[in-house]
């Protein structure tokens, strides 16, 4: 299971005139409903469905967990819990009707400017932000209509006792850096120095998350609206370059095309492997490995993209699902009081060592590393996701799909003719004439 899910796909985007043309008829009633924060909690009543992608919080019964201590604060408000395994495919086709839960994760296939007909608001963003992190991602004409309970950091997860059996003790800092210090695990080592998880292709989707983080630049995302992504110095031509250079320097697994994603984790733990690209969401998920393997957990490390600026370090926050109230639903206060809840007092953030979406919560013990090293945390501003989004649809280049950085990885190490730099002027193309059409 992965947490992190940035990704859509062009299947999604099938539905959106279904979606369209089923709830002009239904959803213009409730259009524009709030669902306010309740005031007393001993007068909020009523029994509440909470979508999740969680299935395993769902078996293993944490989630009637967190419901129990829910009614401690809400006596009154029963939760029932509704755990699916296709999440994006089942919901997309329950939104075509009024009853898709009364709480629940918004789909990646809803367009952003839909988000009034779908769910009710939750506040203005003036307010909620002071608060928040986060909220511009679900934000309508100032009006907030989700809330992620946890956000992810980008990171280099890798596996502190063998980078220091190479003899490296300090995080590299530019992409020169990290290639040497790979190739010195390769050296004086028997792991393999990167896994690049080729086969299960979602983990390559990962590396778009070096937008921002490379430049230290909240308006990463408004600049892949406005320019070109691959233009010298650009923060996803830093990335992709520094792919290509890992794999082309052989310093990656002996055959891509047979990786496992579940097999890497225990591997990682072992010191089989000694670094993979990914975010803070996957550490908990090599540690739970470490420990299945009788290894030591505190052999996960973490680490920022090896690039600076003004000798600072920065790592982009992005938020994970985000829990949204359904405009139809008839217990408004009970559902809002589930998402406040959850998000401000269930301790789900600690336990997964998520970043909190509080503002003011202290960071997860797995990002100390980052405080001491003085890693800059930046929160970038959304308001032209769904222009980035449309950009990449139209460009067939998708960004946030693992096909051309499949196809770089291919290059690189030789089962596909054609150089580095002609690969980036064909990408770099068809995102400047996405541009023109689909950004205007």
């Amino acid at each position: 299971m992965h947490m992190n899910r940035r990704h859509f796909t062009a299947g999604a985007l099938a539905v959106l005139a279904l979606l369209a043309s089923a709830c002009t008829g239904t959803g213009s009633s409730s259009e524009g409903a709030d669902a306010e924060a309740p005031g007393d909690p001993a007068n909020v009543s009523g029994t509440i469905t909470v979508l999740t992608h969680r299935t395993d919080l769902v078996q293993d019964g944490t989630m009637k967990k967190y419901a129990a201590e829910f009614n401690r604060t809400y006596p009154k408000v029963k939760v029932e819990f509704d755990g699916l395994t296709d999440y994006e495919g089942e919901v997309k086709i329950r939104m075509n009707t009024e009853d898709y839960g009364d709480v629940l994760m918004i789909p990646a296939v809803v367009q952003k400017k839909d988000y009034p007909r779908f769910f009710a608001s939750l506040g203005s963003q003036d307010e909620l932000s002071q608060k928040y992190r986060f909220t511009g991602y679900s934000t309508v004409d100032g009006k907030v209509y989700g809330q992620s309970p946890i956000g992810v950091v980008p990171g280099m997860v890798y596996n502190k006792r063998v980078w220091k059996q190479a003899g490296i003790t300090d995080w590299p800092t530019t992409p020169a850096e990290f290639l040497a210090d790979l190739k010195t695990v390769k050296a004086k080592t028997d792991a393999v120095p990167y896994y690049t998880n080729f086969k299960d292709m979602w983990p390559l989707t990962q590396w778009t998350n070096v937008n921002g983080s490379v430049g230290c630049d909240t308006g990463a995302t408004s600049r892949l609206a406005e320019g070109d992504p691959w233009a010298e110095g650009a923060d996803l031509r830093v990335g992709d370059t520094l792919l290509h250079d890992i794999v082309s320097a052989g310093l990656i697994e002996k055959d891509p095309t047979t990786t496992n994603w579940e097999g890497s984790k225990p591997k990682l733990a072992k010191g089989e492997i000694a670094t993979m690209w990914l975010g803070s969401w996957a550490v908990i998920q090599m540690r739970q490995a470490a420990e299945q393997a009788g290894t030591d957990p505190d052999d996960i490390g973490f680490m920022p993209f090896p690039a600076q600026r003004d000798g600072t370090f920065c790592a982009v926050t992005s938020p994970d699902y985000q829990q949204a109230v359904n405009v139809h639903s008839e217990h408004k206060a009970a559902a809002r009081a589930w998402i406040d809840w959850f998000t401000d007092k269930s301790g789900y953030a600690a336990a997964n060592l998520a970043l909190s979406p509080l503002k003011d919560a202290p960071l997860p013990g797995l990002l100390k590393p980052y405080q001491e090293a003085g890693v800059k945390l930046i929160d970038l501003d959304d308001s032209k996701g769904a222009e980035v989004k449309a950009i990449d649809n139209a460009s067939e280049v998708g960004i946030y799909q693992p096909d051309y950085r499949q196809d770089l990885v291919d290059l690189a190490r030789g089962a596909a003719d054609g150089d580095l730099e002609g690969f980036f002027g064909r990408l770099s193309e068809k995102w400047n004439e996405a541009r023109k059409t689909a950004g205007s």
